[in-house]
């Protein structure tokens, strides 16, 4: 380039040239891209205009389209975030570790056997006539069942402190026919149609300062009463006191094939 000031002078040119046309070519692609913008802002104003005369027009349709499409996600969202009533789990729990302890083997030892002046006085005529007549023989007891319910004894005391007393085990066909007969106050089960002609029933009630307590209008005994449905269900028992005629002392085992129709 030193040597020829001529070849200098045409490199020079060369890239002078070079320059223009490239800068041509911005400027040219700079103004396609204003036209291209223009355009697509002038688009995206008139359906911005057309929506809203479209939203004026059928603003209630909108409205209503827009509840459908956002209800179900809300009421998913509370659904999940809503808690389990307290205590839930536990029960489950617990029943599970109950009923594993009388598959395992443990067997519990009924109760000394109470007097039967208990089952005579003025206050237990009145609600359970004929009491004492009846039987308390645990071993008349299906042995599965009975385990359960003396379970259910231990539990009552120990971790509710209500001493329990067995009223009623199994009962003979001419018994139940007896009390059916008695109305339906009393019972609608005709003979062997209850659970107690099988060794699979038993009525019980609460023990306090040396009586029986079994009116459901002492609110002691009511507690009592629900918190031995709770421990009777959470050992796979059925309890009375969900009945239509409610029966909160009564629980029973229920058994496929045993009972007759």
């Amino acid at each position: 380039m030193v040597l020829f000031p001529s070849g200098r002078a045409y490199v020079a040119r060369r890239v002078e040239l070079a320059g223009v046309r490239w800068q041509r070519r911005v400027q040219h692609i700079a103004r396609r891209g204003g036209e291209q913008a223009g355009a697509l802002g002038t688009e995206s104003a008139m359906a911005m205009r057309q929506g809203g005369h479209f939203l004026r027009e059928h603003l209630w349709t909108a409205v209503v389209a827009l509840v459908i499409m956002i209800l179900p996600a809300v009421v998913a969202w509370m659904a999940s975030s809503r808690t389990m009533v307290g205590g839930f789990d536990a029960p489950v729990r617990e029943a599970n570790q109950q009923v594993s302890a009388l598959l395992q083997g443990e067997q519990l030892v009924p109760p000394p056997p109470l007097p039967p002046m208990l089952f005579m006085t003025p206050e237990v005529e009145i609600v359970r006539p004929g009491l004492v007549s009846a039987s308390r023989d645990w071993t008349l007891l299906e042995k599965d069942y009975s385990q359960r319910l003396l379970q259910a004894f231990r539990i009552m005391k120990e971790r509710h402190g209500y001493d329990m007393a067995l009223l009623e085990g199994y009962r003979s066909p001419e018994r139940q026919d007896a009390l059916a007969a008695q109305g339906s106050s009393v019972t609608n089960a005709k003979a062997f149609q209850s659970w107690h002609q099988y060794g699979l029933a038993a009525d019980c009630a609460f023990l306090r300062d040396g009586k029986l307590v079994i009116s459901e209008r002492d609110p002691w005994a009511m507690r009592g009463y629900q918190l031995f449905g709770e421990v009777a269900e959470s050992l796979g028992l059925t309890w009375g006191g969900r009945w239509k005629m409610m029966d909160f002392g009564h629980t029973e085992l229920r058994v496929d094939g045993v009972r007759k129709k």
